[in-house]
């Protein structure tokens, strides 16, 4: 097993922000490649950071950075931008599928608009992004594709909660499940992360409880840590997950991490919100 991404070059949907560029930034430390594909081009002001500051502060951590703006919706623009990634270093080892939609609203109340953003950037960018990836990582180093996507909870409490956002986000679930078993033969590992307990990123500071959630969530390195765990494991022992962040840290990292006090986002007793799927559900949303 090797615990380093040292030299190994990594491609992430999404991330110029929270838990994508977490991930990036901790494999940065290691000295990795990382090819960023994000839409954020221009700052703005309720989601800082764009694709190009993120690529300067993977340098700043000991990586290498190549910063590509694209959307993960156009199946032509992201092939063209892993073919830019594995020409300008040379290979592709790991996928990371983070971008992400989210609307937490029921079937009634959601429009046919947001349902299709969220199967698109969901469950199809995370299509799009593996079958691009693929032919790469069958030539990469102890090759991954990580997702950030939930163990599937078939609790008809969390069914009825926000059935669009929920179809979508099991979409890639189930899509990283084919991926661990078509690669399997090839030596090409395919799992699944999700946080235990809601993260801090913009998304809740403007969509999902503001400071108050916020105040009751971890930071996005328990993440990036977890993901770092998985993806130096080998590819080929290591494939077919759903894997929650928590355990891979008491589980697979060295050594392994039990006290998780470092990771919350703010000072204090408060209790964590749980992330969603694992938890209760919530009330069912208008």
């Amino acid at each position: 097993m090797t615990t380093t991404l040292q030299d190994r070059t990594l491609f992430i949907t999404g991330g110029s922000r929270g838990i994508g560029l977490a991930i990036a930034l901790r494999a940065a430390r290691d000295g990795a490649n990382v090819a960023l594909f994000a839409k954020t081009a221009e700052p703005n002001p309720k989601l800082p950071g764009t694709v190009y500051t993120a690529a300067t502060e993977i340098e700043e951590a000991g990586g290498q950075a190549l910063a590509i703006v694209g959307d993960v919706r156009d199946a032509d623009a992201v092939s063209e931008a892993t073919a830019q990634a594995a020409e300008h270093f040379g290979a592709i080892d790991v996928l990371v599928n983070n971008a992400s939609a989210i609307s937490l609203t029921s079937i009634e109340a959601t429009e046919p608009k947001r349902f299709d953003l969220m199967q698109s950037i969901n469950s199809r960018g995370t299509f799009v992004a593996t079958r691009a990836c693929l032919p790469y990582l069958k030539r990469g180093t102890n090759p991954h594709v990580l997702t950030l996507s939930p163990p599937l909870n078939l609790d008809p409490a969390w069914l009825g909660a926000f059935p669009a956002y929920m179809l979508s986000k099991y979409g890639m679930s189930l899509l990283t499940l084919g991926a661990a078993e078509e690669g399997r033969e090839a030596g090409v590992a395919a799992n699944g992360l999700w946080p235990r307990s809601v993260i801090a990123t913009a998304a809740v500071q403007n969509l999902l409880g503001g400071d108050q959630a916020m105040a009751r969530s971890r930071t996005p390195e328990i993440v990036a840590d977890a993901a770092h765990a998985i993806i130096t494991q080998p590819s080929r022992e290591c494939t077919g997950n759903l894997f929650i962040d928590d355990e891979v840290l008491a589980t697979l990292a060295e050594p392994p991490v039990t006290d998780l006090d470092g990771y919350r986002a703010a000072e204090g007793g408060e209790d964590l919100l749980p992330d969603f799927f694992l938890g209760p559900a919530p009330p069912r949303s208008g």
